[in-house]
């Protein structure tokens, strides 16, 4: 099926009779692969009479090659489906392999955000990345993680011509009140000793229609009005999560703090924490040089850290 989704992807039209050479099989063969790919891939394939097959819109397919040259140079695998890549990167881990290294995928039937929440993942409009890191070390190099790779998914939207996009904490990157990209971390091994954590990053880039989406989304093309190369997307978000990592490895998250709290959108405005099924309201003062949040409620300043915390505008900021 992905060797006829190759003579597809230039969005031109194909005759039944030139993709049935190309490939091999008969016309009939070439139809009932065409109703798989729309079945299993959700794409739409327009077919005319006299004219042949034509994707909907034209696709640019993950290139690993053309990624490990622009990128720091570490080991990259581009799945065609997974569960999630962050699941895929954990595997990888229990088959020792060596870290830092890339796992990229065109969909995942299985993504998840914070939390258990589904991540909707549409084949090859968004990108799905997860990246495996060594740490040595202890703590101290996990302190603030999850935000540093925030600000590299933010600076790399930015040059990507998402000019507004900002932060949220702890795991968002938002556009106004929309959410464009978000990020998982995921911890094996020992954190006092040596360990490894998956960095899983979801950005959605060029879809445009997702009625699944449980919350207010936007998009890079939606934002910027052009489809974007994501082979490009992804090589810019490498280098940059390659110079945050460095920086956070030689000074600690507290380097990066006040960067940090000059992007969060939602600095200093009202809002509710969710713990449970407990909710603290406050005012968002900052972050700490551990990257845990700071709140002034009922007056008083108060430290707020931790996987299960969900933060919201209240209704009257």
């Amino acid at each position: 099926m992905l060797t006829l989704l190759n003579l597809l992807k230039d969005g031109r039209f194909h005759s039944g009779q030139d993709l049935g050479i190309a490939l091999g099989i008969s016309r009939s063969a070439v139809w009932k692969q065409l109703q798989h790919l729309e079945a299993e891939l959700g794409l739409c394939i327009h077919k005319v009479r006299g004219r042949g097959y034509q994707l909907a819109a034209p696709l640019t397919l993950l290139d690993p090659l053309k990624i490990s040259e622009m990128a720091p140079g570490w080991p990259v695998t581009v799945l065609d489906s997974v569960d999630s890549t962050n699941a895929e990167a954990l595997r990888a881990i229990g088959r020792g392999a060596p870290a830092p290294c890339l796992v990229l995928a065109e969909r995942q039937v299985s993504g998840r955000g914070r939390r258990g929440r589904k991540w909707v993942s549409p084949f090859a409009e968004n990108i799905y990345y997860s990246l495996v890191l060594r740490i040595d070390g202890g703590m101290r190099q996990l302190e603030g993680l999850s935000l540093v790779v925030g600000l590299a998914v933010m600076r790399t939207l930015r040059s990507a011509g998402v000019p507004e996009a900002g932060l949220k904490w702890p795991n968002d990157v938002l556009v106004g009140n929309k959410k464009i990209a978000g990020i998982l971390l995921e911890l094996v091994g020992d954190p006092a000793d040596v360990c490894h954590v998956v960095l899983g990053i979801g950005i959605n880039v060029n879809m445009r229609a997702a009625d699944e989406v449980d919350q207010q989304w936007t998009s890079v093309r939606l934002e910027s009005g052009e489809s974007c190369d994501r082979n490009i997307l992804i090589a810019e978000l490498s280098q940059q999560l390659a110079g945050y990592i460095k920086r956070h490895q030689a000074g600690g998250f507290s380097v990066l703090q006040t960067e940090w709290e000059q992007n969060h959108l939602w600095q200093g405005r009202p809002v509710s924490l969710i713990a449970g099924v407990n909710q603290i309201d406050g005012v968002v003062l900052g972050i700490d040089g551990q990257g845990a949040l700071r709140l002034r409620v009922d007056g008083v300043e108060k430290i707020f850290s931790g996987g299960e915390l969900s933060l919201r505008l209240r209704d009257d900021s």
